[in-house]
């Protein structure tokens, strides 16, 4: 029974199919349009592509924005077109195909603890550093939701009071400090700090200071650029400093690392594995989760959508419909 999974970000649309155990078969990508109708043609689209080769039997949505109780309505999706909009609904319409909806962080916390890292976690938090930060909790194997259904925007979190502004309208929030993106800020702040120190960067950001972006600054640092050392030392710093914060209300006993910026970790990971255990409320006396990278990589929302997507059709069983070149009913 293969579902497929799409992970609609900000720049692309990216759909997979997925097998039983998770594993997937094959993609399909498309740029993502800034129109909703646009948008939703494109999600079709690329589950046509993939149905013209493989028997689809649902379809599961992972989104960056906030999702309604319900998984039916996308409110708000800071990079997409979306606004209180019946997502499932219209792609449902355009497929032809069940489809289930769910916030892209809790997608990907579904796959890592189904089939990445944190198999076997009974409390788990995953904390996804790309663009911003995006939160999921796992406890005793199901998603933690809230009552509203948007539960946990971890990266909004306020760590620093007046602090940098950031899209949600506050300042200082966790997100501009320990991403993609408030790497590359911390790195430009520093550059003007003390323009001698750097050379890779120096140079780059005096001819486009855009060229100045977290996986930038990242690949500068193992180059040996000491401004780029400085910048993924203070990340690691905050880091540590949220993990404390998260382990603090959740107390879990894995916290998975994801996110593009992961794949820098052995660059700040060790570095903020030991801030956390000296900033932790009780340090020294409790144990401590453990820390670990996510294993399932930019795979990991499609993977969790489409298992989603497998367990919505499992619960609406008997009448479901299938795609293979043209619709029949099963």
């Amino acid at each position: 029974m293969l579902t497929v999974g799409v992970d609609v970000g900000g720049t692309s649309v990216q759909a997979g199919v997925i097998d039983k155990v998770g594993a997937v078969i094959d993609t399909a990508r498309v740029a993502t349009p800034g129109e909703e109708g646009a948008l939703e043609d494109a999600i079709a689209g690329v589950v046509d592509q993939l149905g013209q080769r493989h028997q689809i039997r649902a379809v599961g949505l992972a989104v960056a924005g906030f999702i309604a109780a319900d998984r039916r309505t996308v409110m708000y999706a800071p990079h997409l077109a979306w606004r209180d909009a019946p997502v499932v609904e219209r792609v449902r319409s355009r497929t032809g195909l069940p489809v289930v909806l769910e916030h892209d962080a809790n997608a990907a916390a579904v796959a890592e603890h189904r089939y990445g890292a944190g198999r076997g976690a009974r409390v788990m938090t995953l904390i996804a550093l790309g663009t911003g930060i995006g939160g999921a909790v796992v406890l005793d194997g199901e998603i933690f939701r809230g009552a509203r259904g948007v539960a946990p925007e971890l990266g909004h979190l306020r760590v620093v009071p007046h602090g940098r502004p950031c899209s949600c309208g506050k300042q200082g929030c966790w997100e501009r400090y320990c991403s993609g993106t408030g790497l590359a800020t911390t790195a430009i702040e520093l550059l003007a700090r003390h323009p001698g120190r750097s050379t890779v960067l120096a140079r780059e950001a005096t001819g486009d200071p855009g060229s100045v972006t977290g996986r930038r600054v990242a690949a500068a640092a193992r180059d040996g650029d000491p401004i780029a050392q400085q910048a993924m030392a203070e990340l690691a710093r905050w880091l540590g400093d949220g993990l404390a914060l998260v382990a603090d209300v959740y107390d879990p006993d894995l916290i998975v690392i994801a996110g593009g910026v992961s794949e820098s970790a052995p660059l700040f990971l060790d570095d903020a594995r030991d801030h956390y255990r000296t900033v932790l409320t009780g340090a020294g006396h409790r144990p401590l989760a453990r820390i670990r990278t996510a294993q399932l990589a930019d795979e990991a929302g499609m993977v969790g959508a489409g298992v989603l997507a497998r367990e919505g059709l499992a619960a609406a069983r008997p009448t479901v419909r299938s795609w293979s070149g043209v619709f029949r009913r099963r």
